[in-house]
């Protein structure tokens, strides 16, 4: 994935090189004020980059990333509402590019090498998978039914692996070409027999319970993230040139890009009343508002590429990110708009 991202954005981050150092030298010493409803810079300058955050609640949020390469693994954060704690997998290298949690309390953790991690009760566990490619998403409709997609950096090695029981297997309705020509990204659903996997190339897969089927989003180029709330469905991509498309109804989809469109975007999540965030490259924001999406500022001169986000039951946004686009893969921060959460700390 950092390969198929970093050719096509370098010459608008030439552009814009010596603008982002300027403004991140300038906050570079000084920490954000909090403010009831406002933007936080919660994180910063982490030693990975954070490529994904998910929660149950407010007070029970988990943001994963990059290794912090120093022999402790990838970064693992949890909040539980007063405090940041990192959290150790047992595993001592690699990334994770994913977290995701079911109903019963499980929650699992995805990442290269074919690495997915399961924690229950005070347990993580390493689990047996068919691959060694990249794990970048990770879902399911409940702790017997979970999906896990990845694939190569290099946007090729595409692969569905299906949590049957207790052991991943390969989805046998992948089509043949997937694993040549794309890699998939995430995975989203409603139900277990409505699930849509999204990857490089345009690639859409739509699962209805019996077998994987291409769909069709109008869209050639990678879509990164997918995401479902309340009967509407969003997704976002692009390299250079930011997608958006939605769906009222699982099936047909539509291009709600805005004009002028914004850089690539990573991430998407939908929330009540019709809201949603997505978020990019170089920072990049945007809000989904009365049925449009609108460019935000968060204000904090936040200059690294925005990777994921998840939105919490009161309606609070979270956002990570960091150096996304070479190896090694640094400089992690996390956002938040919403009622003031406690700062640093890891």
């Amino acid at each position: 994935m950092v390969d198929s991202l970093r050719g096509a954005v370098v010459f608008r981050m030439v552009l814009g090189v010596a603008a982002s150092c300027a403004l991140t030298a300038c906050d570079s010493q000084h920490g954000t004020t909090p403010s009831d409803d406002g933007w936080q810079l919660v994180q910063r300058d982490l030693p990975g980059a954070l490529l994904s955050v998910w929660g149950r609640a407010d007070d029970d949020v988990w943001a994963v990333g990059a290794d912090a390469r120093d022999g402790s693994g990838p970064l693992v954060l949890h909040f539980d509402g007063d405090a940041w704690t990192r959290v150790s997998t047992g595993l001592t290298q690699g990334d994770l590019w994913w977290v995701f949690g079911t109903g019963d309390g499980t929650i699992y953790f995805g990442g290269n090498g074919g690495v997915i991690v399961r924690h229950r009760a005070d347990t993580y566990e390493v689990m047996d998978t068919p691959g060694t490619g990249t794990v970048y998403g990770i879902w399911g409709a409940g702790p017997d039914d979970v999906w896990a997609v990845g694939g190569d950096s290099d946007a090729s090695g595409g692969f569905a692996w299906r949590l049957v029981g207790d052991g991943w297997q390969a989805e046998a309705s992948l089509p043949a070409d997937v694993p040549t020509n794309a890699a998939l990204w995430k995975a989203y659903g409603t139900a277990a027999n409505d699930v849509w996997l999204v990857g490089s190339n345009g690639v859409s897969l739509h699962w209805d319970g019996a077998a994987l089927t291409p769909g069709d989003t109008g869209v050639g180029s990678s879509l990164f993230t997918v995401h479902e709330h309340g009967g509407l469905w969003a997704a976002v991509g692009g390299l250079a040139s930011g997608i958006i498309v939605e769906s009222d109804d699982g099936t047909s989809w539509h291009d709600v890009t805005p004009t002028p469109p914004p850089m690539g975007l990573a991430g998407v999540t939908l929330g009540d009343d019709g809201t949603g965030v997505a978020v990019g490259f170089e920072g990049t924001v945007y809000i989904r508002h009365q049925g449009m999406w609108v460019v935000e500022d968060p204000g904090l001169r936040v200059r690294q590429s925005l990777h994921g986000s998840w939105i919490d039951e009161s309606g609070g946004l979270w956002v990570v990110g960091g150096q996304t686009l070479t190896s090694p893969l640094s400089e992690g921060v996390l956002l938040h708009r919403g009622a003031a959460v406690p700062e640093g700390g890891i």
